[in-house]
């Protein structure tokens, strides 16, 4: 007789895994180690993290509905690779929905929510000047931190949504990321916050958002050619640290 409690743990292990895969590949995504159009066989990643096609395959089809992955009949799944009126769209959408997150927070954070928005500020800075991916990540993080304080579920997952799809898009038309600018825009939204100036954060908001689509000058340096495992390498290891 098949022990319930066993099948069910099976289970719990496997959606753990996908999961942490899951997390991994679209870190790699949204940090820009994997560039829009790389291609991603489903026994190349398999193979990165250890893992059957199977769980791949269910991996990809969340990326997919998230807009990170693009997948069509009979080709191989890819890193999406939006075009600009499509990322235009995008950023359109973010800036209606980070409006709404602004109005709902403004003179509303609790001090627990306002030290934790310092000590986001403080890694950002930290990680200025030394860590590309990280400043990239952390500054996506900063507007998902936000939209989870509103504690409206269907906000925070737009806002995620739209703001990995923005690090795409970056990756794909912006230009090298300037880390100070966001810390520094970061931190006056805020402020605009904490002191309840609805009307100045809303406006910080927008800005910001317009300056993370235009800011920098373009880098028209090649980056070498590596290849898909050697890429994925670094995220297999915080796959089997966590």
């Amino acid at each position: 007789m098949t022990d319930p409690n066993s099948s069910t743990e099976r289970k719990s292990r496997a959606g753990n895994l996908a999961d942490g895969v899951y997390q991994a590949l679209r870190r790699a995504i949204i940090e820009q180690a994997l560039a829009p159009g790389t291609k991603l066989p489903e026994d190349s990643v398999g193979e990165s993290f250890g893992v059957s096609r199977t769980v791949v395959r269910s991996v990809l089809a969340r990326l997919t509905v998230e807009g990170l992955v693009s997948q069509r009949p009979n080709k191989r799944a890819e890193v999406a690779s939006p075009s600009l009126a499509e990322a235009r769209g995008v950023f359109q959408v973010r800036r209606g929905l980070e409006r709404t997150v602004i109005e709902s927070l403004a003179g509303q954070l609790t001090p627990e929510q306002a030290g934790e928005l310092r000590a986001h500020i403080a890694a950002e800075e930290q990680a200025h000047g030394r860590d590309g991916p990280e400043s990239i990540r952390l500054s996506g993080d900063f507007h998902t931190l936000l939209a989870s304080m509103t504690a409206n579920e269907l906000l925070i997952r737009y806002v995620q949504e739209v703001a990995s799809r923005c690090s795409l898009i970056l990756a794909l038309y912006g230009r090298p990321h300037s880390s100070e600018c966001s810390v520094n825009e970061h931190q006056a939204i805020i402020d605009a916050l904490l002191r309840g100036d609805e009307a100045t954060a809303v406006q910080l908001m927008d800005e910001h958002l317009m300056a993370v689509a235009t800011r920098g000058l373009l880098d028209l340096k090649p980056a070498r050619e590596r290849d898909l495992k050697e890429l994925l390498a670094d995220y297999r290891g915080r796959l089997t640290a966590s």
